[in-house]
């Protein structure tokens, strides 16, 4: 079962204490800014987390401007669209709802868990753009010139720390993701094989304890050159992950070089 900290009490709760009962997430942004877009990201993942735990999630963006612009941030970085309206849940009968938050504003939203973001840094290299510590429309501009590797960067830092971004760390995550995105193409060439059970343990395990998505991806890289894996268990294991990840990592399929 799937627990997060609740920012309001400092405490480990359940994300859907009614299993397979309707669970509401909602994200609360301000923006564009890539903070904002981090707080999406997060709504994002704890409605795959709770799907792949088999609970319906409904889920609604409250963002008092700019909504258009960060949908179609949000579009570009894979993320699940947002109903508009809260009251479009009313008569479902959801279980809980809850917030998810920039963490200097975890007061400011209504009844149920809050699940609070640190705040993103964009910090440009010297070839110019957006100025150090802009964190404005500029500055997601710059962001998601290339979207898988802003989430991969993104989803290497757990979400209560803030996230200092800079031109090296987007490269060093699309060269990883490249990587990766390759070896599952090779690997899909050999016979398949299940998800080791140990395996599929540790990734459950990881997210399902305060969606620790680090920790996910340190098994994934774990996996990538662990002894005594056949290809097609590790193809299906990154295809697996990948179901909350959003990476696209079976992108190179029939394209493995």
């Amino acid at each position: 079962m799937l627990r997060i900290l609740d920012a309001r009490t400092g405490e480990s709760v359940p994300a859907a204490p009614a299993r397979r009962g309707l669970t509401r997430i909602e994200a609360h942004a301000c923006g564009p800014d890539p903070t904002a877009l981090r707080v999406l990201l997060t709504a994002d993942l704890l409605v795959r987390a709770l799907e792949l735990g088999g609970t319906p999630v409904w889920t609604s963006l409250t963002a008092p401007r700019d909504q258009p612009e960060l949908r179609t941030a949000g579009t570009r970085l894979a993320i699940r669209p947002f109903e508009f309206s809260r009251d479009l849940a009313s008569g479902l009968g959801e279980a809980q709802a809850l917030h998810v938050v920039r963490r200097d504003s975890a007061e400011a939203v209504g009844e149920g868990p809050v699940v609070a973001v640190a705040e993103v840094e964009w910090v440009p290299g010297a070839g110019g753009g957006p100025a150090a510590g802009e964190d404005g429309p500029a500055a997601l501009t710059a962001l998601l010139s290339d979207p898988s590797a802003l989430r991969l960067a993104l989803l290497a830092v757990p979400r209560g720390e803030p996230a200092r971004l800079d031109p090296a760390t987007l490269a060093e995550a699309a060269r990883g993701l490249a990587r990766w995105r390759r070896a599952v193409a090779g690997w899909a060439r050999r016979p398949s094989r299940p998800v080791p059970g140990e395996v599929r343990d540790r990734l459950r395990a990881a997210w399902e304890d305060d969606l620790d998505l680090p920790a996910v991806l340190g098994v994934l890289r774990e996996v990538e050159s662990a002894p005594g894996i056949p290809d097609g268990a590790r193809f299906e294991t990154y295809a697996y992950a990948d179901r909350l990840l959003a990476l696209d990592l079976v992108r190179n399929l029939g394209n493995p070089a």
